[in-house]
Protein backbone atom coordinates (compact mmCIF):
# COMPACT_ATOMS: atom_id res chain seq x y z
CA UNK A 1 0.00 0.00 0.00
CA UNK A 2 1.59 3.44 -1.03
CA UNK A 3 2.04 6.15 1.73
CA UNK A 4 -0.64 8.64 2.37
CA UNK A 5 -0.62 12.18 3.55
CA UNK A 6 -1.75 10.78 6.85
CA UNK A 7 1.75 8.18 7.23
CA UNK A 8 3.61 11.41 5.89
CA UNK A 9 2.65 13.34 8.62
CA UNK A 10 2.66 10.65 11.35
CA UNK A 11 6.43 9.73 10.09
CA UNK A 12 7.59 13.58 10.24
CA UNK A 13 6.39 13.99 13.93
CA UNK A 14 7.56 10.61 14.92
CA UNK A 15 10.65 12.38 14.03
CA UNK A 16 10.68 15.19 15.12
CA UNK A 17 8.54 14.26 18.65
CA UNK A 18 10.64 10.74 19.07
CA UNK A 19 9.34 10.95 22.58
CA UNK A 20 5.54 10.13 21.20
CA UNK A 21 6.76 6.92 21.31
CA UNK A 22 6.96 6.80 25.03
CA UNK A 23 3.92 8.76 25.69
CA UNK A 24 2.39 6.04 23.61
CA UNK A 25 3.60 3.61 25.72
CA UNK A 26 3.30 5.01 28.94
CA UNK A 27 -0.82 5.55 28.15
CA UNK A 28 -0.77 1.59 26.74
CA UNK A 29 0.61 0.70 30.64
CA UNK A 30 -2.37 2.67 32.41
CA UNK A 31 -5.08 0.39 33.80
CA UNK A 32 -8.37 1.05 32.04
CA UNK A 33 -9.81 3.23 34.86
CA UNK A 34 -6.79 5.74 34.61
CA UNK A 35 -6.91 6.11 31.24
CA UNK A 36 -10.47 6.48 31.41
CA UNK A 37 -9.56 9.68 33.93
CA UNK A 38 -6.62 11.25 31.77
CA UNK A 39 -9.32 10.92 28.86
CA UNK A 40 -11.69 12.92 30.62
CA UNK A 41 -9.11 15.34 31.93
CA UNK A 42 -8.09 16.09 28.42
CA UNK A 43 -11.41 16.69 27.02
CA UNK A 44 -10.35 20.69 25.82
CA UNK A 45 -7.35 21.32 27.84
CA UNK A 46 -3.84 21.14 26.66
CA UNK A 47 -1.31 18.05 27.12
CA UNK A 48 0.63 19.51 29.84
CA UNK A 49 -1.97 20.62 31.49
CA UNK A 50 -4.11 17.17 31.31
CA UNK A 51 -0.96 15.42 32.61
CA UNK A 52 -0.25 18.06 35.61
CA UNK A 53 -4.17 17.59 37.04
CA UNK A 54 -3.51 13.82 36.60
CA UNK A 55 -0.17 13.40 38.53
CA UNK A 56 -2.01 15.88 41.26
CA UNK A 57 -5.03 14.03 41.49
CA UNK A 58 -2.85 10.42 41.76
CA UNK A 59 -1.00 12.25 44.85
CA UNK A 60 -4.22 14.10 46.54
CA UNK A 61 -6.99 11.58 46.09
CA UNK A 62 -5.51 8.46 44.29
CA UNK A 63 -6.84 7.57 40.82
CA UNK A 64 -8.84 3.88 41.58
CA UNK A 65 -12.68 3.71 41.40
CA UNK A 66 -13.43 3.52 44.79
CA UNK A 67 -10.95 6.27 46.16
CA UNK A 68 -12.41 8.73 43.70
CA UNK A 69 -16.10 7.71 44.64
CA UNK A 70 -15.90 7.80 47.66
CA UNK A 71 -13.80 11.39 47.44
CA UNK A 72 -14.95 15.14 48.84
CA UNK A 73 -15.79 17.28 45.89
CA UNK A 74 -13.47 20.27 46.81
CA UNK A 75 -10.31 17.55 47.29
CA UNK A 76 -10.60 16.78 43.56
CA UNK A 77 -11.72 19.61 42.38
CA UNK A 78 -8.47 21.55 43.96
CA UNK A 79 -6.12 17.92 42.62
CA UNK A 80 -7.37 18.97 38.81
CA UNK A 81 -7.59 22.47 38.68
CA UNK A 82 -4.21 22.57 35.87
CA UNK A 83 -6.92 20.87 33.61
CA UNK A 84 -9.38 23.95 33.79
CA UNK A 85 -13.26 23.79 34.21
CA UNK A 86 -12.38 21.88 37.47
CA UNK A 87 -15.78 22.32 39.02
CA UNK A 88 -18.15 20.41 36.69
CA UNK A 89 -15.06 18.21 36.10
CA UNK A 90 -14.68 16.72 39.52
CA UNK A 91 -18.13 16.42 39.75
CA UNK A 92 -18.29 14.44 36.86
CA UNK A 93 -14.73 12.39 37.37
CA UNK A 94 -16.89 11.06 41.11
CA UNK A 95 -19.78 10.57 39.18
CA UNK A 96 -18.00 8.36 36.72
CA UNK A 97 -15.85 6.79 39.58
CA UNK A 98 -18.91 5.93 41.00
CA UNK A 99 -21.10 4.25 37.79
CA UNK A 100 -17.97 1.91 37.37
CA UNK A 101 -18.47 0.61 41.14
CA UNK A 102 -21.66 0.07 41.29
CA UNK A 103 -21.90 -1.44 37.32
CA UNK A 104 -18.55 -3.16 37.56
CA UNK A 105 -17.23 -3.01 40.86
CA UNK A 106 -14.41 -0.85 40.41
CA UNK A 107 -12.98 -3.21 37.80
CA UNK A 108 -12.89 -2.66 33.89
CA UNK A 109 -10.45 -5.40 32.89
CA UNK A 110 -13.44 -8.14 32.28
CA UNK A 111 -14.95 -5.67 29.80
CA UNK A 112 -11.75 -6.73 27.48
CA UNK A 113 -13.64 -9.85 26.60
CA UNK A 114 -16.39 -8.02 24.82
CA UNK A 115 -16.14 -8.08 20.98
CA UNK A 116 -15.02 -4.00 20.40
CA UNK A 117 -18.49 -2.86 19.06
CA UNK A 118 -19.91 -4.07 22.34
CA UNK A 119 -16.97 -3.12 24.47
CA UNK A 120 -17.46 0.54 22.41
CA UNK A 121 -20.86 0.70 23.44
CA UNK A 122 -20.26 -0.70 27.23
CA UNK A 123 -17.53 1.90 27.87
CA UNK A 124 -20.15 5.27 25.69
CA UNK A 125 -22.52 4.08 28.32
CA UNK A 126 -20.69 5.53 31.34
CA UNK A 127 -20.75 9.30 32.15
CA UNK A 128 -18.64 11.78 29.90
CA UNK A 129 -17.74 8.91 27.85
CA UNK A 130 -18.96 9.73 24.24
CA UNK A 131 -17.05 8.45 20.50
CA UNK A 132 -13.64 9.48 21.61
CA UNK A 133 -13.13 8.72 24.83
CA UNK A 134 -13.99 5.06 24.57
CA UNK A 135 -11.84 5.22 21.30
CA UNK A 136 -8.87 5.81 23.25
CA UNK A 137 -9.36 3.40 25.65
CA UNK A 138 -10.61 0.83 22.88
CA UNK A 139 -6.80 1.72 21.25
CA UNK A 140 -4.52 2.44 24.08
CA UNK A 141 -6.19 0.03 27.09
CA UNK A 142 -7.17 -2.79 25.40
CA UNK A 143 -5.18 -2.90 22.27
CA UNK A 144 -8.06 -2.84 19.10
CA UNK A 145 -6.85 -1.18 16.55
CA UNK A 146 -9.19 1.98 16.25
CA UNK A 147 -9.04 5.97 15.42
CA UNK A 148 -10.00 7.99 18.21
CA UNK A 149 -10.64 11.13 16.49
CA UNK A 150 -10.74 14.62 18.13
CA UNK A 151 -11.29 17.97 16.16
CA UNK A 152 -7.83 18.51 15.00
CA UNK A 153 -7.49 15.37 13.49
CA UNK A 154 -11.07 15.21 11.82
CA UNK A 155 -10.39 18.29 10.31
CA UNK A 156 -6.83 17.69 9.17
CA UNK A 157 -8.44 14.71 7.51
CA UNK A 158 -10.93 16.86 5.86
CA UNK A 159 -8.53 18.99 4.74
CA UNK A 160 -6.23 16.53 3.55
CA UNK A 161 -9.56 14.89 1.81
CA UNK A 162 -9.06 11.96 3.66
CA UNK A 163 -12.96 11.91 5.02
CA UNK A 164 -15.37 14.29 4.84
CA UNK A 165 -18.00 12.88 6.98
CA UNK A 166 -18.12 13.26 10.61
CA UNK A 167 -16.68 10.99 13.45
CA UNK A 168 -17.22 7.76 12.28
CA UNK A 169 -16.64 8.15 8.70
CA UNK A 170 -13.14 9.63 9.85
CA UNK A 171 -12.54 7.19 11.73
CA UNK A 172 -13.04 4.14 9.41
CA UNK A 173 -11.08 6.38 6.89
CA UNK A 174 -8.16 7.09 8.95
CA UNK A 175 -8.26 3.58 10.10
CA UNK A 176 -8.09 1.97 6.68
CA UNK A 177 -5.67 4.54 4.90
CA UNK A 178 -3.11 4.36 8.03
CA UNK A 179 -0.10 1.82 8.22
CA UNK A 180 1.41 1.15 11.44
CA UNK A 181 0.61 1.41 14.74
CA UNK A 182 -2.65 3.91 15.24
CA UNK A 183 -1.57 4.53 18.67
CA UNK A 184 1.41 6.50 17.05
CA UNK A 185 -0.94 7.89 14.17
CA UNK A 186 -3.35 9.29 17.29
CA UNK A 187 -0.81 11.24 18.96
CA UNK A 188 1.28 12.59 16.14
CA UNK A 189 -2.08 13.67 14.50
CA UNK A 190 -3.56 15.77 17.89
Amino acid sequence: MPRGPIDVIVEYSLRRWPQLVERAEEMSRLDAFKLLVLTVLSQVTTSGNTWAAFTRLEERVGVEPHRLAAARVEDVEEAIRPAGLWRGRARALIQLAREVVTRFGGDLEPLSRLPTEELRRELMSLPRVGPKTADVLLLFHYGRRVMPVDTHISRLARRLGVASGGYEDVRKAIEASARGDLRLVHLALI
